[in-house]
């Protein structure tokens, strides 16, 4: 809007100057053809009147008192030169060379004799002033040129000047207060659409498929508003709807795999319990001598495979326990070397590169995380020559970080996007649930774990949790 009133004002400023510049020059040739035709008829008249014969040699006889009382009468000076160009007569009382040139140039007479009406206006500037000299023939009563008449014109465009400036003022009010009109209609225009659209933006920047989103609500929107935000409002129903559907499609989902995964690592223990007890049935013999060292060996047996079950179902119930909520103010180091104790295991280094670094977590999560991120290291070290497990405690930026490396056997490319997944594991046996329980502790913390590995060299996995202030009371 403001640039198109501008716009507006700067053509109208142009064509309202052009038009009075057209006007002048309009009014300017009309007076001076005017002035021409009476001073021509008032020589036409004194020619008709003279005793003189009418020839170019007996104009300045013709017109010696003549012409200062025709110039008297019409008001304006002139001048008469014969057909050669050579000044005859000047209607002014003194005769200045400085002022009227006593002959004409060629170029003069040249465009004059050339022209189809026999008639040549020169323009030009004098002393600032526009000005215009009019050259045409002055003829006897049968038409033929006898001389040629000058008529000096000088252009007074104060007037026009004037009224230029004045309605220029005029329209620049007008246009200041336009612009001014159009920059706060702009403002509060602007103000209304945008307002709407803040809100609109804002909603939508909220907008998460995880939760529940709200609905847009605007007080007399706009038609163009309106309809987006009856498209926002009914997006957010589908989405609900979508969200909710795809939440019990993932329990579903999670449900299914967890049946089968147990499912599979229940039949593991089942099928030797049931063989030892059908092969026990068909060898039981109450008078054999040796039947109470067989019953001792069959009950091992199913002992052992009742452990296995039991650790199955322990180590699917650690994974699905969420970390304890009643957290302590751990030191770092002291809590990771409290974890490497349990390790019998030469190869097994710690070092504390900062003994100050204190988190905020349940102590079982943190050691549960030492020891799982060991026991695998320890497992891929079955046929390494020198094994060498390295525990490493250090800090970076506001985070703690631990590092567990180890030169075994590196993990392959193809499992690398994978291993955290709860169900995945590289072992023949074990059900895969250490990794993806480690990641689910330590996010809880709003900590993060990642891995890099070089198959045949070894794996480094480094654990970072966020620190708290140093000076509240540290549990050993």
């Amino acid at each position: 809007m403001i640039l198109l009133v501008l716009i507006a004002s700067v053509l109208i400023a142009g064509v309202t100057v052009y038009q009075f510049q057209e006007q002048s020059r309009e009014y300017h040739e009309d007076r001076l053809g005017r002035k021409e035709v009476q001073i021509k008829q008032a020589i036409t008249f004194a020619l008709q009147r003279t005793t003189y014969p009418i020839a170019s040699e007996y104009l300045s006889l013709i017109f010696k008192d003549e012409i200062y009382r025709i110039a008297i009468i019409e008001g304006t000076n002139f001048n008469l030169y014969d057909l050669q160009g050579r000044l005859i007569k000047s209607s002014r009382p003194q005769f200045d060379n400085d002022s009227v040139s006593v002959r004409l140039e060629t170029h003069i007479l040249d465009s004059l004799r050339n022209s189809v009406d026999k008639h040549f206006i020169e323009a030009n500037v004098a002393a600032g002033f526009n000005y215009q000299a009019s050259y045409s023939y002055i003829t006897d009563s049968h038409f033929k040129p006898i001389g040629i008449l000058h008529l000096p014109y000088f252009e007074e465009n104060s007037f026009y000047d004037k009224e230029l400036r004045e309605f220029l003022m005029r329209l620049g009010i007008v246009y200041l207060f336009m612009l001014l009109l159009a920059i706060a209609l702009a403002y509060f225009i602007s103000k209304y659409i945008t307002r709407s659209l803040q809100t609109v933006s804002e909603k939508l920047n909220q907008t998460r498929l995880a939760r529940t989103n709200e609905k847009i609500l605007i007080e007399d929107p706009s038609l163009e508003i309106s309809q987006l935000v009856d498209a926002y409002n009914a997006m957010i129903d589908e989405l609900s709807h979508s969200a909710a559907m795809l939440a019990r499609s993932e329990r579903e989902q999670a449900w299914r795999e967890m049946a089968k995964q147990v499912a599979h690592e229940i039949k593991n223990p089942l099928t030797p319990m049931r063989l030892s007890v059908q092969s026990f049935e068909r060898k039981f013999d109450p008078a054999d001598p040796e039947i109470g060292q067989k019953m001792k060996e069959f009950s091992k047996t199913l002992i052992q495979q009742i452990d296995t079950l039991s650790s199955i179902a322990s180590a699917f119930s650690n994974f699905a326990e969420m970390p304890a909520q009643q957290n302590e103010t751990l030191n770092v180091s002291k809590v990771v070397k409290l974890a490497l104790d349990i390790f019998n295991e030469p190869f097994i280094h710690f070092i504390s590169e900062a003994d100050n670094l204190v988190v905020k977590m349940d102590r079982t999560q943190l050691i549960r995380v030492i020891t799982n991120l060991v026991k695998n290291a320890i497992q891929a070290l079955p046929d390494v020559e020198n094994p060498k497990i390295l525990v490493v405690v250090s800090a970076e930026d506001d985070m703690a970080k631990i590092s567990v490396a180890d030169n075994g056997k590196g993990i392959e490319e193809e499992f690398r996007d994978k291993i955290f997944e709860p169900k995945f594991t590289t072992k023949s046996s074990g059900m895969g649930l250490g990794l993806g329980m480690v990641k689910t502790i330590v996010e809880t913390y709003k900590g993060s774990i990642e891995f890099t590995s070089t198959t045949g060299k070894g794996t480094v996995f480094t654990v970072r949790i966020p620190q708290i202030s140093k000076h509240k009371s540290v549990v050993a």
